[in-house]
């Protein structure tokens, strides 16, 4: 069986069900007491956004009420999408499908005609903010001894794993913006395998989520030598910067004060910075969704958003938070958080068509073989 086979005849037997007629619970009962729920995470096993989500899962469950069964599904592909439209198109429209998405809000607000339907009619519980680190190998020529360094980079190759993701375009951006010279090599797919190549010297520079740094980059890669971290992306919310409080270990500046570090203390400016600060805000601010698809019940809305405020009182899951990606995950989640997320969906068509040019630019350029 296919996992998208899977996925569509679970959803042709939740149809039919809702067409048989409602099942009501008892008044007052928990909405999903006596429900199968799944976690439907856009990225493959082993991703950091998987091993976000299992964690996750493991706690949120019980935040619910009602005891629901919750399990974890996984459907990668299309640098994120594939799993969120899927969510949207074919999934069960009774609550009983939960997204875990990464990378959903910028690949929309980007590239709107990718979804065939509008991401902005989805409802949103929640999400929770973070930052990505960059890092290059300390063996690139002439030697990267200290993140000021890449400046001096010569034959820089970095990776991504589609032209069109966040991760790709912003790997782009703060390179573009430092003047870097710089080849970069797309299609890894997945943020396991850009690491991989990374290590084995493919590639000489890469991004992480905190999550995915402190879990699989900081105990090998940094530990060893192999790697130093260069900079992190701040939180931006449109009128000023925050800073992560994951990366407050991490040995490196925040992107706009490394910038100004080594550019008189003066910030970006131009349509490089402007797109960069949106996709911040995006990939950032917004970094994991908590989505449901349209027309979903407003009692799953509401039950899930107050399940999230639990979440950030949990001590169980924040200490095991720690023990698997050395932070605790913070989530929004209030009456306005459908609304704060689709006005963040909608760019200017100036940074759009920017971003699709640019886009373009490194489709053209030869992929990984």
């Amino acid at each position: 069986m296919t996992i998208i086979g899977d996925w569509v005849r679970f959803g042709l037997l939740g149809c039919a069900l809702l067409a048989a007629g409602p099942v009501l619970a008892q008044s007052g009962d928990p909405f999903y007491k006596g429900k199968r729920v799944s976690l439907l995470v856009n990225f493959g096993a082993g991703s950091a956004t998987d091993i976000d989500a299992r964690v996750f899962a493991k706690h949120f469950g019980k935040h619910l009420g009602g005891e629901p069964a919750l399990v974890v599904q996984n459907m990668e592909g299309a640098g994120g999408n594939a799993g969120a439209i899927f969510l949207g198109e074919l999934a069960p429209k009774d609550g009983t499908t939960i997204g875990f998405l990464t990378a959903t809000a910028w690949n929309y607000a980007s590239r709107p005609e990718s979804f065939r339907l509008d991401f902005r009619k989805y409802e949103f519980p929640g999400y929770s903010g973070g930052s990505a680190v960059y890092y290059v190998r300390t063996d690139t020529p002439p030697g990267m001894k200290r993140p000021e360094d890449i400046l001096k980079a010569q034959s820089l190759v970095s990776g991504g794993v589609a032209a069109h993701s966040g991760r790709d375009i912003s790997i782009r951006l703060t390179l573009d913006i430092l003047r870097v010279p710089f080849r970069h090599v797309t299609g890894y797919s997945s943020g396991g395998r850009a690491r991989l190549a990374l290590q084995g010297n493919e590639i000489h520079l890469y991004s992480d989520t905190v999550s995915g740094y402190k879990g699989a980059v900081e105990p090998t890669l940094f530990k060893d030598g192999t790697i130093i971290p260069l900079y992190y992306d701040p939180l931006w919310d449109g009128a000023q910067f925050e800073t992560d409080p994951a990366v407050k270990d991490i040995p490196a500046l925040p992107f706009q004060e490394f910038y100004k570090s080594m550019n008189g203390g003066q910030l970006p400016s131009g349509i490089l910075w402007e797109s960069y600060l949106a996709l911040v805000t995006l990939n950032g601010t917004m970094q994991r969704i908590i989505a449901l698809p349209p027309g979903a019940p407003p009692a799953a809305v509401s039950a899930i958003r107050e399940a999230l405020k639990k979440m950030n009182a949990d001590k169980e899951y924040a200490a095991e938070a720690v023990r698997a990606f050395g932070y605790v995950p913070v989530f929004y989640a209030e009456a306005d958080t459908s609304d704060k997320v689709r006005k963040a969906l909608t760019v200017s068509p100036e940074i759009r068509k920017f971003v699709a040019e640019y886009i373009e630019k490194a489709s053209a350029a030869p992929e990984k073989k």
